[in-house]
């Protein structure tokens, strides 16, 4: 085998032309059988192949900068530069990382886990390059599905106008080209990924500027080239930034893709390589439904993706959201390119004229929402917990300053798993819990999100309401519109939590029981506003204090309600905030990353022991 004997970037530069396609082959099949044993981005990998060979035929990405926008195509990538015997351990606790990760190789230029930020970051490299007087290249990679986000745009303009030597290559596997001027497209860019092109372009200006009334000549002419160019190409927008555009290349031809690439590097100026590919390539499952096979769960490739799965806090939602809307004609769902994501597949299905996919824009939504709002119609914006941190001054100028009715449905709230440290969905109790006027609720299981959700959709102003990845842990009694509840009464200790984390302390109560301790439990079913005076009631009680949370400590619960304590004057004998600390956390279950930070049961119980 061709890849057995690839263990550097160096190995592909070696191979010869007729090597290259069995090499890409044998790329496809490995990609599937790992995958298939440890979950992971499948179809975006196995579209870019080809590319990401082609890339390390021309780069040496040890010295050169290549940036991944979002990054979970960068399987191939880790895979040509030394880490394919990792990839059993791929997006496992203390493993491979499913993303671009500097401190795993001098490889990973930057870390890439959110969309539409690498022209942003490759200019800011090229720019350091040249202060610096070094000589290397830096390569952006992004996504059509990124340059639906404004930030792609910003970097763009910046970098088209700045001149800096830098490449952008646009993986394009869902725009498309007008049937009837696509062949014309493609020839015309066959023409100009001809190095001939160029030298004779540069002769021809050179020429006329030296020729009386040539350079109104060459004005002229160059203007009904462009105008041409406009009818029949689809490249004037980055032309106009400043790009020079190159393509559209096929992406799955490692020797046309080395040629342009090899070129780009040359032509010393900002320059957009416009590749098409297809996603899930080689793969027939991922081939006609790349959507369903973007992140995907272990599965046995000879069948294909399980369509099946047990429902999680997401299908809740999305299905009791299709529900309350055909209740009310006012609510409407949005999401941010994370439709089925969110569970919103459904109501897309049920209310498609109230249904609204943004793109990667988390921004725009919330603006969106609030536009909407402000008219009277009542948004839910569907996002993950991670990504909602993209919108922040939208919730607190457009959202909150007016006092807007909008819904946020916070997904993957939390700890996450597999994803790690760029999706932890850490961030929004710090946040969310500031911004005046919000209302933030915390379900705990399947039927409290299903109430809760609809008590959201009935409140004033800002709505959030949180939950995590997976599935509920036990069953809570439905929630009854208390902002807490005092779940179990004791004498020892007041233990405080909120949303499936209160399976943890339950059954650390349930340890501590055995050591004839008692602990009295309350449920926070809201944070914001926080309901400290149940809490305090009990602490008067107990004597002692332990607050449990899955996010940062600077912003937590735990924190207010320890300066709530103090502001009323209670000196506790002990007060233990449970949580992230300071640190990020890295990927693995979460059972595996609540042990390692200290937030399962056990370490729960052995925290209060220790206190008593």
């Amino acid at each position: 085998m061709i890849l057995e004997r690839i263990t550097s970037p160096e190995d592909v530069k070696k191979l010869k032309r007729a090597e290259l396609a069995l090499l890409c082959g044998e790329l496809r099949r490995f990609l599937v059988e790992s995958v298939a044993r440890t979950g992971g981005h499948l179809a975006s990998n196995l579209g870019a192949v080809e590319l990401t060979v082609a890339i390390h035929r021309v780069y040496d990405t040890a010295r050169d900068r290549l940036v991944f926008d979002v990054g979970h195509q960068c399987y191939v990538h880790k895979a040509l530069t030394g880490r394919r015997e990792l990839f059993s351990t791929l997006r496992q606790f203390e493993g491979l990382a499913g993303f671009p990760k500097p401190g795993e190789s001098i490889h990973d230029a930057f870390v890439a886990g959110h969309a539409s930020n690498s022209v942003s970051v490759a200019l800011g490299m090229a720019r350091a390059r040249t202060l610096a007087g070094a000589d290397y290249s830096v390569v952006a990679l992004i996504g059509d599905g990124a340059m639906t986000g404004g930030l792609a745009y910003e970097g763009l303009n910046d970098a088209g106008a700045s001149g800096e030597p830098l490449v952008v290559i646009l993986n394009d596997n869902g725009m498309s080209i007008d049937p009837n001027v696509g062949g014309v497209a493609v020839h015309l860019g066959r023409l100009r990924l001809r190095p001939g092109y160029y030298r004779f372009k540069k002769w021809y200006h050179a020429v006329m500027d030296r020729l009386p009334g040539g350079r109104a000549l060459y004005r002229f002419n160059h203007r009904i080239k462009t105008n041409l160019k406009k009818a029949l190409y689809p490249c004037s927008m980055f032309e106009d930034m400043g790009f020079t555009y190159l393509g559209p290349v096929n992406g799955h031809n490692v020797e046309q893709l080395s040629t342009v690439l090899a070129w780009a590097r040359e032509l010393d100026c900002p320059v957009l390589v416009h590749v098409l590919t297809q996603k899930g390539k080689g793969y027939l499952p991922a081939e006609e439904q790349p959507e369903r096979c973007h992140g995907v769960p272990p599965f046995d490739p000879a069948l294909g993706i399980p369509s099946q799965q047990a429902p999680d806090f997401s299908y809740i939602f999305g299905h009791e959201l299709v529900e309350l809307a055909g209740e009310d004609k006012r609510i409407c769902a949005i999401t941010a390119a994370m439709g089925p994501g969110t569970g919103l597949q459904e109501f897309a299905a049920a209310w498609p004229k109230r249904f609204f996919d943004v793109g990667i824009a988390e921004g725009h939504a919330v603006s969106m929402a609030a536009g909407m709002a402000k008219q009277g119609m009542i948004p839910v914006f569907a996002v993950y917990s991670s990504f909602l941190q993209r919108s922040y001054d939208m919730l607190i100028h457009d959202v909150a300053l007016q006092g807007l009715h909008v819904v946020l449905a916070v997904d993957r709230a939390g700890l996450v798993g597999a994803d790690g440290a760029t999706h932890h969905g850490c961030q929004d109790v710090g946040f969310l819990t500031q911004i005046p006027g919000f209302t933030v609720l915390c379900p705990a299981s399947f039927q409290e999100l299903r109430t809760m959700l609809r008590a959201a959709l009935a409140m004033d102003g800002p709505v959030a309401v949180r939950y995590p990845r997976g599935g509920e842990v036990r069953p809570f009694p439905d929630w009854d519109g208390s902002p807490s509840a005092v779940l179990r009464r004791g004498t020892d200790i007041t233990m405080v939590s909120y949303g499936t984390l209160m399976d943890e302390v339950l059954t650390a109560a349930d340890l501590l029981s055995e050591r004839g301790v008692s602990a009295e439990i309350i449920k926070l079913n809201t944070i914001a506003p926080l309901d400290a005076e149940t809490v305090l009631d009990s602490l008067r009680r107990t004597g002692r204090l332990l607050v449990l949370e899955d996010c940062f400590e600077n912003g937590s619960v735990g924190q207010r309600l320890a300066a709530a304590a103090a502001q009323a004057g209670i000196a506790p004998k002990a007060v233990i905030l449970k949580n992230l600390g300071s640190r990020f956390v890295g990927q693995g279950t979460v059972a595996q990353l609540r042990r390692q930070a200290g937030l399962d049961a056990q370490a729960v119980a052995e925290a209060v022991l220790e206190a008593i």
